[in-house]
């Protein structure tokens, strides 16, 4: 047990949910940390804050991220920012004898043509797909990272595989949504309206979405409990189409499912990543929630903050964690 838990990105989706399940561990104290706190990209002011928390343990969940039109433009700050963010908090915690600290990779960075189900060892075989090779390669990085601190330093570090995350408190701007959040708002703006609601691709492409809490439960299992360098995937193995994603959205809502379009004009992204998350359910013996019973949560929780007090959406202006 930890005597004081330091959350990064908190203002983020897992972070939320972190935020919302650390209740689970009543002995332990939580601190949450967001971007207005203390600028991660900064070595210097990184270790200050970390040093001025107490924490002897870090879940660093910060990361600068979001969908396909994000990736396109920033590959090279996304780059930057989210591998000085790394070694930022990897140093507070060698310099500072940090118990233990969690960081966090995603299935994004795999190769688009690594054997399925996606294997952790299979994180370096080829380049990552070129629609967001930036972000990609600064979350493999993380992997030797873990794996070099512990050898060199023997540092307490371990890692973490999320496949697609989505919940209360996700990022809903246009402008850098994931795919999920933004057709959540697209749905929801739109549901009176006889408008067709365009989705890019033709809607083929799986996609695996793990509710946010069960994230934030798998993050914190792994945190007290995993205790070598294998990193470990940790997301949900239910797998639906973006077809299948949009018409279980548009049920909940009442949205009549003839005003959904594909625009085959615009790029699906990588067809299928499923993954293989054998090793952590076998260690933690992990269940998930079921994409739609997390899916009404969430539509639920947006809708009554839409009609109710906006200031808890993230509608609008760059999104960081």
């Amino acid at each position: 047990m930890f005597k004081k838990i330091l959350v990064t990105g908190s203002s983020a989706v897992a972070g939320s949910a972190v935020r919302a399940v650390h209740g689970d561990y009543p002995g332990t104290e939580f601190e949450f940390l967001t971007s207005r706190d203390c600028d991660l990209t900064d070595a210097e002011a990184t270790l200050r804050f970390v040093e001025g928390s107490g924490a002897d343990a870090i879940l660093h969940l910060a990361a600068v991220s979001g969908g396909i039109g994000l990736s396109l433009k920033h590959q090279g700050s996304m780059l930057r920012d989210n591998v000085m963010m790394t070694f930022s908090v990897l140093e507070a915690a060698r310099k500072l004898g940090i118990r233990k600290t969690l960081m966090t990779l995603t299935t994004g960075m795999y190769p688009p043509n690594a054997p399925l189900p996606l294997r952790e060892e299979s994180i370096h075989d080829g380049a990552p797909h070129g629609s967001n090779y930036g972000s990609s390669f600064a979350k493999r990085l993380i992997e030797p990272a873990i794996r070099g601190y512990r050898e060199e330093y023997g540092l307490n570090v371990v890692g973490v595989i999320p496949n697609g995350i989505f919940g209360e408190n996700d990022n809903f701007n246009y402008d850098d949504a994931p795919m999920l959040p933004a057709l959540i708002r697209r749905f929801y703006e739109n549901r009176h309206t006889d408008e067709p609601i365009v989705i890019w691709g033709d809607g083929t492409p799986l996609r695996e979405y793990t509710y946010s809490r069960d994230v934030a439960r798998a993050f914190l299992w792994v945190l007290h409990n995993h205790e070598d360098a294998q990193v470990l995937n940790t997301g949900t193995t239910e797998e639906l189409s973006i077809r299948d994603i949009a018409l279980m959205i548009a049920d909940i809502m009442g949205v009549d499912r003839n005003r959904i379009v594909f625009d085959t004009t615009k790029p699906n992204g990588v067809f299928r990543k499923n993954n293989d998350n054998s090793r952590f359910v076998e260690l933690s013996g992990f269940t998930y929630t079921p994409f739609r019973e997390g899916l009404e949560r969430t539509i639920r929780w947006f809708a009554d903050a839409y009609e109710n007090d906006r200031s808890r959406l993230r509608l609008y202006g760059k999104s960081k964690g």
